[in-house]
């Protein structure tokens, strides 16, 4: 009798042991993000310095909100659409290049150290956008719709990133992330 209780333990453990290791091994589908050319050129109004900086906070602040959630579908889709932004602005920008490559791999990165929480980027990304609509030009017052629909995501208690991002889907509709993304590319 002891002899079959420890094979039913015995399998017990082996089976919730291989269950265990199945649930860990790429737990989300994450399709990498190809961007051959940048969809903004130099006529775009900031310093390429500026255009890699901002590209990693946008990379830092997608991968910990994918941590935070445990990789979850809406924290992907919001990440897919910063990391995008971020190899839009810099292609070759590393914590993007290297967080596109992990989640690709199924490979759920690490927390990584920030200057700035979600909202107080937020709130950057808001006033950069604000400034951006003001400086005009096409190139501009795309990244700023970008940029202010990506602050009242981060940040939906933010009420001036809130109706700002109202008052440009009110006017223009929303951004269309797809002409950032592989997903236009896909599409026949």
């Amino acid at each position: 009798m002891v002899k079959g209780i420890w094979q039913a333990t015995t399998i017990l453990f082996l089976s919730t042991a291989t269950l265990v290791v199945a649930q860990q091994t790429k737990a989300y589908a994450w399709e990498p993000i190809k961007v051959t050319k940048s969809i903004f050129t130099q006529d775009l109004g900031m310093l390429d310095s500026e255009r890699e900086e901002y590209a990693k906070n946008l990379a830092t602040i997608a991968v910990n909100q994918i941590v935070t959630t445990k990789a979850s579908p809406p924290s992907l889709a919001e990440a897919r659409k910063m990391l995008t932004l971020a190899l839009q602005l810099s292609p070759r920008n590393k914590r993007a290049v290297v967080v596109n490559f992990q989640l690709s791999k199924g490979i759920l990165p690490e927390t990584i150290d920030s200057n700035y929480s979600a909202q107080v980027f937020a709130r950057l990304l808001l006033t950069r956008g604000q400034l951006l609509e003001k400086q005009g030009g096409e190139e501009n017052h795309r990244l700023a719709r970008y940029f202010i629909q990506l602050a009242a995501s981060l940040d939906p208690k933010n009420e001036d990133a809130v109706y700002a991002s109202e008052v440009l889907r009110l006017d223009h509709g929303d951004p269309v992330w797809s002409a950032l993304t592989d997903e236009a590319e896909a599409k026949p």
